[in-house]
């Protein structure tokens, strides 16, 4: 599907008229600017004046083509990020949903503009954000266990995991491979190990699922909100806490939580918020298995690319990639071995 170019100006007409209807008020677009990054989703910045008062927006929408297809709809992704956000969580205020594929080819959803930086590279290394890098450890581990605690009796379309999730994803993963049609011993060898060592869960939550630098919009101060919840579930809590330690997510910072700390005071400090134990072997586990899964995901996103329907340079070089995170699942898996 190709959804209508927003800067067309009868797109931003019938945005601006649904924008007036859902707020109760008149609504003028000043501007609409597409926002760089990302590559499961169509962003856009959206400068209005609401009646008197001049806003600036975020609007998003579906891509011509998906990551994975377990992906939250537009729909629950902004009925959970109203959750959050009612719930304390820093995330940006979702305002309006719109279901019709009339006004802009498909659904979408509207939320504040949050002033920040979330380009990894940037949030690791630039000098004048010393200060929020040394504040982001503490304000992450608070609100990973302010997210692990959400209620989730509002969110009955979020799937419940069986006995043994990691399990469950192993089996995802797999399905992708042969969607594919990819015969890739790296990557078979790690899921076989990864079969034979999956944990029991201690418990299982909601999860937010993509929660890393990178998805983290970050001030001065340090985490402004968290962003990118399509591919929230209900799991065990113990896998965000291994995604977050992936070395593609320190973007080239040396710490192992998101190239800005030291994992076992990020873990206390996750523990002191939260008021869990954290295995540590299990968030071994879930690290090698996040490296393999992104490994698959990287093929699949140039896939994407390959045919057709979503031409993209991004997306073809994330193939690329897949070979960083097959040498990386190997690594820990020596590890994990010797350990």
């Amino acid at each position: 599907m190709r959804y209508p170019d927003l800067a067309l100006p009868e797109a931003l007409a019938r945005l601006a008229e649904f924008i007036g209807g859902a707020s109760g008020d008149s609504c003028t677009i000043e501007r609409a600017a597409p926002l760089a990054g990302g590559a499961s989703r169509d962003m856009w910045l959206i400068d209005a004046v609401i009646g008197v008062v001049r806003e600036h927006l975020v609007l998003r929408r579906d891509l011509p083509t998906s990551m994975v297809e377990s992906a939250l709809s537009r729909e629950h992704e902004f009925h959970l990020m109203r959750v959050a956000h009612a719930a304390g969580v820093r995330v940006a205020r979702p305002r309006w949903l719109c279901a019709d594929p009339e006004i802009l080819g498909g659904p979408f959803f509207l939320m504040d503009y949050v002033q920040g930086v979330s380009i990894g590279r940037k949030v690791v290394a630039a000098p004048d954000l010393a200060q929020a890098r040394a504040a982001l450890p503490g304000q992450m581990a608070g609100e990973l266990a302010k997210i692990h605690h959400l209620p989730v009796d509002s969110l009955d379309f979020l799937a419940h995991p069986g006995r043994t999730p990691a399990l469950d994803a192993i089996a995802q993963t797999y399905a992708i491979l042969d969607a594919l049609n990819v015969r890739n011993p790296a990557l078979e060898f790690a899921l076989r190990f990864a079969e034979r060592h999956a944990p029991l869960p201690e418990a299982i939550t909601f999860i937010h699922g993509d929660f890393r630098i990178g998805n983290l919009i970050v001030h001065h101060d340090g985490l402004a909100a968290i962003a990118d919840w399509e591919f929230a579930h209900l799991g065990d809590p113990d896998e965000e806490l291994g995604y977050l330690c992936m070395r593609d997510w320190r973007f080239g910072g040396a710490a192992r939580v998101g190239g800005i700390a030291d994992r076992e005071p990020f873990l206390r400090a996750y523990e002191a918020a939260g008021g869990r134990t954290v295995d540590r072997r299990a968030v071994d586990f879930w690290e090698l298995l996040g490296n393999i899964r992104w490994g698959v995901i990287c093929l699949s996103q140039a896939n994407r690319h390959l045919s057709g329907l979503d031409p993209s340079v991004e997306l073809a070089s994330l193939g690329r990639r897949s070979a960083e995170m097959q040498y990386e699942a190997l690594r820990l898996i020596r590890m994990m071995e010797t350990t």
